[in-house]
């Protein structure tokens, strides 16, 4: 990568403190350079992004990550869970031999284990998770570190949903805003199956127009394609879609939903038809809508929510 940066654009890198010392000051200073080159150049490939996920301090970072997710112990198809592996294996040992096989590319992401579990609002319907292995989740992690600064640069500010320092509060605040500047009307619009109905082939052409690095593509692809072993016992291949419970999938998700905020909120952008006022009133003169999105994809209901104030 280029030795020397660009000047400084604002970061939202999510970094893991506000002090970060050891491990963590080398991630955040890496997210942090990442998302300058990203903000300053929007048609920048990155290459070399695989040594930034290899790297000890990224792998150390990931499985904090993943230790203190809420299902560390819940088991993947292997029946490891993190308590085993610090009690059984040890951290550095485990994360020295989980980084020579990603190194060596002899790492294979394992099927994700189904588990149904009721949705929300007792309507008795199920919705299932895919529950990667333990090494499966800290790649992961280790992948999300390293994409998750350089796409945010892209992200239109009108998505709140599985972003850093954006929060469910936020959203609703924003379409309360819009509710005192005269827009009255609200569609509520949910994509439907939206995670298991994502196309690998569109989606990965998104996450090529800025990562050039074939072996890092060749990760995510791997994610996208490990499969899925069902409560049934059965394997079953994945064409489509990227798991709900996947540390890396709520990422990808916004990757390939930010092409709807991007065609949706273009008439807010320079040159667009709502880009100033005078072409605001124009289209209020002819009877023409005026409208405002906001789009807040919550990490613990499996639905993409559109709010467009109209």
């Amino acid at each position: 990568m280029d030795a020397v940066m660009p000047k400084d654009a604002p970061v939202n890198t999510g970094a893991v403190s506000e002090r970060p010392v050891g491990p963590h000051r080398r991630v955040s200073e890496m997210q942090t350079k990442l998302h300058r080159w990203a903000a300053a150049d929007s048609g920048r490939r990155f290459d070399d992004l695989f040594n930034f996920v290899c790297d000890p301090a990224t792998l150390v970072v990931a499985f904090e990550r993943v230790a203190g997710n809420q299902g560390a112990n819940t088991p993947g198809v292997d029946g490891l869970t993190v308590a085993w592996v610090e009690e059984f294996v040890g951290v550095p040992g485990f994360l020295d031999d989980l980084r020579s096989a990603v190194k060596a590319g002899t790492f294979r992401p394992l099927p994700v284990r189904e588990r149904k579990i009721p949705k929300p609002g007792g309507s008795g319907k199920l919705r299932k998770l895919g529950i990667p292995a333990i090494a499966d989740r800290v790649v992961q992690a280790a992948l999300k570190l390293v994409l998750e600064p350089i796409f945010e640069a892209d992200f239109q500010p009108v998505s709140y949903g599985f972003r850093p320092k954006r929060r469910a509060q936020d959203a609703i605040a924003e379409i309360h805003l819009y509710g005192t500047q005269g827009y009255r009307w609200v569609l509520d619009a949910d994509i439907e199956a939206c995670f298991d109905s994502i196309a690998h082939s569109a989606l990965l052409d998104r996450v090529r127009l800025r990562v050039k690095d074939k072996r890092v593509l060749g990760l995510v692809k791997a994610f996208l394609k490990a499969g899925v072993l069902t409560e049934g016992g059965d394997r079953e291949e994945t064409h489509t879609g990227t798991p709900q419970g996947g540390i890396l999938s709520p990422l990808l998700a916004n990757i390939a939903l930010a092409v709807l905020d991007e065609h949706l909120h273009q008439p807010w952008r320079p040159g667009g038809t709502m880009s100033t006022a005078y072409l605001r009133s124009r289209r209020r003169v002819k009877g023409l809508p005026r409208w405002r999105i906001v789009r807040y994809a919550d990490d613990c209901v499996p639905r993409t929510r559109l709010e467009v104030a109209m």
